[in-house]
């Protein structure tokens, strides 16, 4: 089974960046598809963007799409997501998550819901704040 610890967290100013990761252990990620999701306090979990494993198609919430990049470096068994730009809206507990690549896995990847993954990182807090 693959474990997942995610890093990169912080206190930002708005219009600032992070760039958070995601590592892999007992597994690398050749063979999942990887997403980000974030939760804020008194809302429900939403994916924010989703990679696959395979072609490398990138799926992103409307609210993140030009602001958030998401990437993965399989050789270092890390997914990242880079934000620019960032909102007070976008302070949140970041979770990164992974699931194996099935038929079913790559036809629900664009909804990028977390119904979709079974491996959970601990998360990582991200505030952005003046």
């Amino acid at each position: 089974q693959v474990q997942l610890v995610e890093s990169g967290g912080g206190l930002v100013q708005p219009g600032g960046s992070l760039r958070l990761s995601c590592a892999a252990s007992g597994s690398t990620l050749d063979s999942y598809a990887i997403g980000w999701f974030r939760q804020a306090p008194g809302k429900e979990r939403e994916g924010v963007s989703c990679i696959s494993s395979s072609d490398g198609n990138t799926y992103y919430a409307d609210s993140v799409k030009g602001r958030f990049t998401i990437s993965r470096d399989n050789a270092k068994s890390t997914v990242y997501l880079q934000m620019n730009s960032l909102k007070p809206e976008d302070t949140a507990v970041y979770y990164c998550a992974a699931e194996t690549v099935t038929l079913r896995t790559i036809l629900r990847l664009r909804q990028c819901v977390s119904q979709t993954f079974r491996y959970w990182g601990q998360g990582t807090q991200v505030t952005v704040s003046s």
